[in-house]
Order: C-alpha cells, then sequence, then structure tokens
C-alpha cells in the first residue's frame, strides 16, 4: 500500500482540519482531469481524489506543485481550518 490516501483511509484516521479549491481549479483550468493533476506532481489519481475530498493532506512540497500548477499562491488552494 504505498499510495498514502489508502493508508489513511485504512488506519481510520480523521480528516485534515484543511480544506481546499482543488476541485475548482481543475475546473477553471479547463476542466483537468484528476489524472492530468496527477501526472503534473508526480502523484496518483487516487491521492487527488482523497485531497478533494478533504481525507488527505499532500506534503508541503507537493502542495506548492499543485498551486504551481494553477498559478496561484499556496494560500490560494489550501487554508487551514483547525
Amino acid at each position: 500500500m504505498s499510495d498514502p490516501a489508502e493508508a489513511g483511509a485504512v488506519m481510520g484516521k480523521a480528516p485534515p482540519p484543511i480544506r481546499n479549491r482543488i476541485r475548482e481549479l481543475r475546473f477553471h483550468a479547463g476542466e483537468m482531469t484528476q489524472a492530468d493533476l496527477a501526472a503534473r506532481i508526480g502523484m496518483t489519481r487516487q491521492t487527488i481524489v482523497a485531497m478533494e475530498q478533504g481525507k488527505y493532506s499532500p506534503s508541503l512540497e507537493a502542495a506548492f506543485r499543485i498551486a504551481q500548477v494553477f498559478g496561484v499562491e499556496i494560500g490560494e488552494v489550501f487554508q487551514w481550518e483547525g
């Protein structure tokens, strides 16, 4: 089980207190698919799904990569709600 999103789901962890706008940003980026975004940041589509559902928080590096793909600041993608 190399996908961190799957590992968190199996362990039964509570969702992280981080909200994100990935799905909205994908829509505004020409309806970019989850698979396209995953390929551009070097992750799996399943991890993108888990992030969009609020079940997984990316590493800091992955968060910066996601923001870079959309050409926005990291705070426009992820918001802390803790």
